[in-house]
């Protein structure tokens, strides 16, 4: 049996794995300040903060590796063995996990219901799928900015793949598929870079004069306006607010993202293993109630303590012998689950139709975030 030619390898940017590695960080850290930020303004104000441009700026990212998916056979089985047979296996241990910490062996299975930040992966694998059709139209961004705000209208449906979600970040992902390289260099020029420090601050100060005033749903981009107890025009005026200053905070954030390689580059190769692992660790605050067993952790040296922690744990878990261990699900084999795509030049006549002659050709890999 032929086997398959060996995929080119692709040199690894440090800008990119070294803002995967900082945004993951700050998505472990937001998860850690959830069950402690109640009663703190300045915890809310920067949990607001983080959550305004974290999840955007991965799924720019993402978006941005994407631009090669044209839906080739090698491409699909990358897709497949890099989103969703870690979705698979992650979603059954996460139900196991709350199973055994609720005590609830009836705790139900849903891979239509993506577990806790499950619904990233799942998201992932719908938006890369689309992406050929997202660079087949004249005007993708704002098609996509449409959806997102009809989306922000609509009641969401239990147990729905996270349609909602997907839907109304869906305007980060088409944006990443429509940037180059240059875009980001722009972003590291000095005049840049000395901007986004008067933004990033503009961007606190303004995250903790709403901090008691503004629902966290918006945030999240799961709910509809109605669902969030707002009149229906307010969906399409928070999606262009929040989108707005999700843009420009993203742009800040990678402003100062160092450019050469670094001690976060070799971590941020490992940012899925990180993300996939630390909900583990702050899920444990809320299945056991940690914060209500050991008030000290809702004071602010508490706080503080549990930023530290959740850093250095997702930093582990990022670490390359955790990648390595996980490569079983993050980087799985499966030469024996896809069919070894036929070369044009070796098919039996009659010749394959002039649009279904490229299906094999080789292609890029696609990097994973």
């Amino acid at each position: 049996m032929l086997q398959p030619p060996r995929q080119k390898q692709v040199r690894r940017t440090p800008f990119f794995d070294n803002a995967k590695y900082l945004a993951i960080v700050l998505v472990a850290v937001g998860h850690a300040w959830e069950p402690v930020m109640e009663g703190s303004r300045a915890t809310r104000a920067l949990y607001m903060f983080v959550y305004a441009f974290h999840m955007p700026a991965f799924v720019i990212v993402s978006g941005y590796f994407s631009r090669s998916f044209t839906g080739r056979p090698e491409q699909m089985r990358r897709l497949v063995g890099g989103v969703l047979v870690p979705y698979l296996v992650f979603e059954v241990a996460y139900t196991l996990y709350r199973r055994w910490a609720q005590d609830a062996p009836q705790q139900a299975f849903s891979l239509t219901d993506p577990s806790y930040l499950m619904w990233f992966l799942l998201a992932l694998f719908v938006w890369r799928l689309s992406a050929p059709l997202w660079r087949s139209l004249r005007h993708p961004l704002p098609v996509a900015s449409a959806v997102a705000v009809l989306a922000s209208l609509t009641p969401r449906i239990a147990a729905d793949l996270e349609l909602q979600r997907v839907l109304q970040f869906l305007p980060f992902f088409v944006l990443g598929l429509s940037l180059r390289e240059e875009h980001f260099r722009l972003l590291r020029r000095r005049a840049v870079r000395a901007a986004a420090v008067p933004v990033a601050a503009a961007g606190a100060a303004g995250a903790y004069a709403v901090a008691p005033h503004l629902r966290m749903g918006w945030f999240y981009r799961d709910s509809s306006a109605q669902e969030l107890g707002y009149a229906w025009w307010a969906g399409p005026l928070a999606t262009v607010a929040l989108g707005a200053a999700a843009l420009v905070l993203t742009a800040a954030f990678l402003a100062w993202v160092p450019s050469r390689r670094t001690r976060f580059t070799v971590l941020g190769a490992g940012s899925l293993c990180g993300y996939l692992l630390h909900g583990f660790a702050t899920k444990a605050l809320q299945y056991w109630e940690l914060v209500d067993a050991y008030p000290v952790l809702a004071t602010a040296a508490g706080r503080v303590g549990l930023t530290a922690a959740a850093a250095a744990a997702v930093t582990l878990m990022c670490a390359p012998p955790v990648r390595r261990a996980l490569r079983w699900v993050t980087e799985p084999r499966l030469e024996w689950a896809f069919r070894q795509a036929v070369p044009v030049r070796e098919a039996a006549d009659p010749p394959s139709p002039p649009d279904a002659r490229g299906a094999g050709a080789p292609g890029g890999a696609v990097s994973r975030v």
